[in-house]
């Protein structure tokens, strides 16, 4: 595929990137995170890498956090089906693994970097995430 160089803003390039599928964002956020730490003097190895890629990985696609979410609020409302209930359950055993390999991740990196898992995230702008 060709390339042109262009000029935009970066309210435009947020707007692109937000149209990006899960997994190419995710590969997006990495590239850009390892363009920061080459600025910053320092390069980013495989390891380093393929870390954060686990550690940027969506629990979910859209489609599917639309749906767990939907999921969700059916529980609440007291309206969830068995079978339903057991979708939810699967799906939230999928998002609790992948917190579980994002943190081994988190925690792997911070080794690595010689840092904590706290100093490691701020400097990532990485949140904890809010649940519901």
């Amino acid at each position: 595929m060709s390339t042109i160089p262009i000029e935009i803003s970066t309210e435009q390039l947020l707007r692109a990137v937000e149209r990006l599928p899960a997994n190419e964002l995710e590969t997006f956020v990495a590239q850009v995170i390892a363009l920061r730490t080459r600025r910053a003097g320092g390069q980013l190895d495989a390891n380093e890498t393929a870390l954060l890629l686990i550690i940027n990985a969506a629990h979910l696609d859209p489609a599917q956090q639309a749906r767990f979410d939907a999921l969700v609020a059916k529980r609440q409302a007291e309206t969830i089906t068995p079978t339903e209930l057991q979708e939810l359950i699967a799906m939230t055993d999928v998002i609790e693994q992948r917190d579980t390999e994002r943190l081994e991740a988190l925690q792997e990196l911070a080794r690595v970097r010689q840092t904590t898992v706290g100093i490691l995230m701020d400097a990532l702008g990485i949140r904890t995430p809010a649940y519901g």
